[in-house]
């Protein structure tokens, strides 16, 4: 499956990194071409390679703690990045480009847990960055999640340093609102003498899709395509209301969360009420995910800007439930904002890819909780 986006036809070869994301929903890879320069980037290509059932089992298996763990985790090490690889190669095809005109990938990984309130905190994102080198021919930076939780930050969300050079600005207060995974909330405030905020609110789709699978193992898509299976069920109130009791939505921020955390083993944890349907369930998850987003962008502000970006940003019904919960707001797309929307956190790795060798900072304390803004990332040669 292709999602070619051919924006520009020719540019400097010392101007070419590719980003790769591999999000919480485990359904693929996203790779995009960028171009960078000084003061601006240009999406030349975007990507996609979906994962077959076996390796997107391999990864969600790795989400909760479980039996030989260290060994699976190992093998997933590298056959994520023989998979990376063979979607780079498959893109520079696309491309008529070869690895000589690649400055560096920024490779993300595949986050497998995700612990930065643990006594120890730490990050673990998989697909072999020195692997990745070797089968591309191409320097790889990557592991850029470390050195923020070294420094004392939550290692997440990254993606809003790039929101603030996206989307900044004096006339509204904006927020741009990612919905992958796990969903996350970049403000930007209009005053400037207030300060950016950015936090994981909670479930994106991480919950609905893995819900919507466990009822439908045999369908293609393994998503409940624009909310329709969910649109059959009804809002238990009582089950939502259980669900928003859960300790992380009342956290403060800095604050941030994964799969570790929201998974089916969650659902268990939670008074599931007699005789409720999995299809009200499944319309109970997507009002949690709404509700939670909105909740927390009224506590920011009365009224903004909201920019939706990310896979949920492609479901109709989950953007009419947030349009009514958010009066006050006005809701558009990043692909209203002229922003390639399915690419937009494979930039952001390209982008970081690209701040690395350039010193520039790649997080925000004021959304980590670092001590300081530092450049991120570790470098490997092929």
């Amino acid at each position: 499956m292709m999602r070619p986006k051919v924006l520009v036809s020719s540019v400097d070869n010392d101007q070419y990194y590719i980003g790769i994301m591999s999000g919480t929903s485990a359904d693929g890879i996203d790779l995009a071409l960028v171009q960078f320069k000084a003061d601006s980037h240009h999406l030349v290509a975007s990507y996609f390679q979906a994962y077959n059932k076996t390796t997107q089992n391999l990864i969600t298996s790795l989400y909760t703690p479980g039996n030989n763990e260290i060994d699976r985790m190992g093998e997933l090490d590298k056959l994520l990045a023989e998979e990376f690889s063979s979607a780079i190669s498959a893109l520079l095809i696309q491309q008529n480009l070869s690895s000589d005109n690649i400055k560096a990938i920024g490779n993300h990984g595949q986050t497998i847990r995700h612990r930065p309130t643990s006594n120890s905190p730490f990050t673990l994102q998989v697909g072999c960055n020195q692997t990745l080198a070797c089968l591309t021919g191409i320097r790889v930076i990557g592991k850029f999640r470390d050195k923020d939780i070294a420094l004392g930050g939550q290692g997440a969300p990254l993606v809003p340093a790039f929101h603030k050079a996206l989307f900044s600005t004096s006339k509204n207060n904006v927020c741009a609102v990612n919905i992958g995974g796990i969903s996350n909330i970049t403000f930007l405030p209009k005053d400037k003498r207030q300060k950016i905020c950015g936090f994981d609110t909670g479930p994106g789709n991480a919950l609905l899709d893995d819900w919507y699978r466990k009822h439908h193992e045999k369908c293609p898509h393994g998503i409940d395509l624009d909310g329709k299976w969910g649109r059959t069920g009804k809002v238990n109130t009582q089950l939502l209301t259980n669900m928003l009791d859960d300790p992380y939505f009342a956290l403060p921020t800095p604050k941030s969360t994964g799969r570790e955390y929201f998974h089916l083993d969650w659902l268990k944890t939670i008074n599931l009420i007699e005789d409720v349907s999995p299809q009200d369930i499944q319309a109970t998850l997507l009002a949690l995910t709404c509700k939670t987003i909105a909740n927390d962008l009224d506590k920011l502000c009365f009224n903004s800007e909201v920019i939706l970006c990310g896979g949920g940003a492609n479901n109709p019904e989950l953007v009419k439930q947030l349009k009514v919960l958010l009066p006050e707001h006005c809701i558009t797309t990043a692909e209203n904002k002229g922003v390639e929307n399915d690419s937009l956190e494979a930039v952001v790795f390209a982008w970081l890819a690209f701040a690395f060798d350039h010193n520039l900072k790649g997080n925000l304390p004021e959304v980590t909780g670092a001590s300081h803004a530092t450049t991120l990332g570790c470098e490997y040669q092929p």
